[in-house]
């Protein structure tokens, strides 16, 4: 398949793929980096590192993850499993005319690359992880996990998504307003402070995650434009084929079965803000770095920073990331 050439500015293409189709956005030259975001998000959450990474003397690719964006929504609960996307991700490189890769994820994302690089080595040599830490598979049942939290006044809000419908039903009825909200909620510089209700919890019974999102904020990081970039996909495509990727999780735990424990031995990145849950919550993870990533060659927790990190703190995470890229073996 003849291959179009990369491009110096930003490039929108579709490729075929186990979903099938990818959109993706593509801008530089040089070795690959594959950007792969998370919920609720697209490929626009990469914005700011597609020309910071293209200047540097990469080629930088941010896909719309399957479900999400132009790329395609397949409507069964089983697409949207992580060997599925590593998959996406897999087919993504080699539609590129590549052989191999660096892959950096994000929320979901950072997952959905920890797996590439720990299911298909020969493809991803080196593995950048945002704001969500490597764990390893195993360990209980996730939707036991989940049920289980929160107790009896409160309802975890991954538990919350994994069933069909319910999420929809707040959300699409007002995508926008509900978009502004979550992004406020998870933003360093509009989170709700100590001892105000914690935003991934609603309350049982009828709560909704919306009850507890701060008003009348905007994070420094969201204008008026982004959001109606997110806003304006979500409307289009509805929200369940990004929500199916949290109904999938139980079908992960078997799958990776087999892989319970395993480290990536690939050189490796994480970074993430002080004040996000994701990296706070998972600080068991983190400490276990020199096990589950023995490759692991740089490390950085920012000051004050919330859960999006690559766009709350646009430079910082730049700078990290063309850094760590330019220290990695040929």
């Amino acid at each position: 398949m003849h291959q179009p050439p990369p491009s110096a500015d930003p490039r929108h293409r579709t490729v075929e793929a186990p979903a099938g189709r990818l959109h993706l956005v593509e801008q530089g030259t040089g070795p690959l980096v594959l950007l792969v975001h998370g919920f609720p998000e697209s490929w626009y959450s990469w914005r700011h590192q597609l020309p910071a990474l293209a200047a540097a003397g990469y080629r930088a690719v941010a896909p719309d993850v399957r479900g999400y964006g132009r790329s395609s929504r397949p409507a069964e609960v089983d697409a949207y499993r992580m060997r599925e996307l590593v998959e996406d991700n897999v087919a993504l490189v080699r539609a590129l005319g590549e052989e191999r890769a660096v892959v950096v994820g994000h929320d979901w994302g950072s997952t959905i690359a920890a797996l590439s690089a720990l299911l298909h080595p020969e493809v991803f040599r080196a593995v950048g992880l945002l704001s969500v830490p490597y764990a390893p598979p195993g360990g209980p049942r996730p939707s036991d996990v989940f049920t289980g939290m929160g107790g009896d006044e409160e309802e975890f809000y991954v538990s919350y998504f994994q069933e069909p419908g319910r999420a929809e039903a707040e959300i699409e009825p007002d995508v926008r307003g509900w978009l502004a909200g979550f992004y406020a909620a998870m933003s360093g510089d509009t989170m709700p402070g100590e001892g105000e209700p914690d935003p991934h919890f609603l309350a049982r019974p009828g709560g909704r995650l919306r009850d507890r999102f701060p008003r009348g904020v905007r994070p420094a990081w969201l204008g008026e434009d982004d959001l109606d970039v997110y806003a304006g996909e979500f409307e289009r495509t509805g929200m369940t084929g990004a929500l199916n990727r949290y109904r999938a999780m139980d079908r992960d735990w078997a799958d990776l079965a087999p892989h319970r424990g395993a480290p990536i031995p690939q050189p490796s990145l994480f970074a993430g803000g002080s004040l996000d849950a994701s990296t706070t919550w998972m600080a068991d993870a983190i400490d276990a770095y020199p096990v589950t990533l023995p490759g692991l060659t740089s490390s950085h927790v920012l000051d004050g920073c919330g859960h999006w990190i690559q766009q709350e703190r646009p430079e910082e995470v730049n700078r990290l990331l063309t850094a760590w890229l330019a220290s990695l073996p040929d």
